[in-house]
């Protein structure tokens, strides 16, 4: 019965899965497997007796046979090129002053082909690097723009936790990462301390994450008040490592429950929880007492002193009232109708409006123009 095998043709590559067909394969062999490329040289790093999820048994291939000490040396000799290729390009790329670094030069198992990595800010027109490159290795040559993230995972680094990077050791895929996954996790959100040696967001921000929405998805919000058994309380933190919650109670008591307990006490009535206190009774309202109005004196009979009301005020000019002076017509004195009386009022128009007198233009002096200077010939 044949065995499913995992092969990987470098370090930081994929695994593939292929099929042991007639041979009989141990965990840590080398094997030569057919691929859309070409022929391949991979190391078998895992074995299983049935295909894994996602895979179907049917498009699994068999390998192609047993490597032996030839295909070692010539693994080694395709290293040896690839170093020397790698110094070659970079000395073509710096003859032509091209805006990009060089990674990595990988080297096929038969030589019918060669891939040069590179990162680049932008678009880079390397035709004439290729035409280098053909001329001096006559083969196929494939120059592929990788992003930083690749570059690591080809390089290799040491992370902020002291150890090699993930990329490198057992990430083949990459996930999304997000600011949203920092800011769910309560990280400072500082970015020396959440990026990688990338400079993208560190990949292991994603690994918790899961355990984060179903924490924050069972959790009450931050900073909300909520009716408990315990009476109102308001929740200052969440602790997703302890499951836990810390809430402040009346009378400023801080307290702090599991997430379980929570769950119980929570749009619960007051006392209905063992360890709740009792509720307090509503306080009873008290009436302000009624003011009385305050007593006068009486006087030397007994009765009371009536109240001394202040003077009035003469209306002045200023108020517009009786003290401003009546007009006065011819010769000083004010007019009146003769039958009360009393100053005459002014005239008023049809429509009620006070009828005022023409205004006149002042008269033009009598006399002649001077007469326009005539210009001397």
């Amino acid at each position: 019965m044949s065995q499913i095998l995992g092969i990987k043709f470098s370090d930081y590559g994929q695994v593939y899965y292929f099929s042991s067909g007639p041979y009989v394969v141990r965990e840590g062999q080398q094997v030569i497997v057919k691929t859309e490329q070409g022929m391949g040289f991979g190391d078998v790093v895992q074995i299983k007796q049935a295909p894994p999820d996602g895979e179907i048994d049917d498009e699994i291939k068999p390998i192609y046979r047993l490597a032996n000490d030839e295909d070692a040396e010539t693994v080694k000799e395709n290293k040896a090129l690839a170093k020397d290729a790698f110094e070659y390009c970079r000395k073509c790329i710096k003859k032509r002053s091209l805006d990009m670094k060089l990674v990595e030069v990988e080297v096929f198992f038969d030589r019918s082909k060669m891939i040069f990595y590179f990162t680049a800010p932008g678009r880079i027109d390397f035709r004439e690097l290729i035409k280098d490159l053909v001329r001096e290795y006559r083969t196929r040559i494939e120059l592929r723009q990788i992003g930083v993230r690749h570059e690591t995972q080809m390089l290799g680094a040491i992370g902020n936790c002291g150890q090699l990077c993930c990329c490198r050791r057992f990430l083949r895929k990459f996930a999304p990462v997000t600011i949203k996954m920092a800011k769910e996790q309560n990280l400072f959100l500082n970015p020396t301390k959440i990026s990688g040696i990338c400079g993208r967001l560190m990949c292991c921000l994603s690994y918790e994450q899961e355990g984060y929405e179903e924490f924050n998805r069972e959790s009450p919000k931050v900073g909300k008040r909520y009716s408990t058994a315990f009476g109102q309380a308001k929740v200052l933190r969440a602790n997703f490592f302890k499951k836990s919650l810390s809430v402040l109670l009346e009378g400023n008591e801080e307290r702090e429950i599991s997430l379980d307990e929570w769950k119980e006490i929570v749009n619960k009535p007051v006392g209905s929880v063992e360890g709740a206190p009792a509720p307090k009774p509503a306080p009873k309202e008290q009436r302000e007492p009624r003011k009385r109005p305050p007593r006068r004196d009486k006087g030397p009979s007994g009765k009371e002193a009536p109240q001394q009301r202040k003077p009035r005020r003469k209306p002045t000019r200023e108020d517009g009232g009786e003290g401003k002076p009546a007009p006065e017509g011819k010769g000083g004195k004010a007019e009146s109708d003769g039958k009360s009386g009393q100053p005459a009022r002014k005239k008023r128009s049809d429509d009620g409006r006070k009828s005022r007198p023409p205004r006149r233009r002042p008269k033009r002096r009598k006399g002649r123009r001077p007469a326009k200077k005539k210009n001397e010939e």
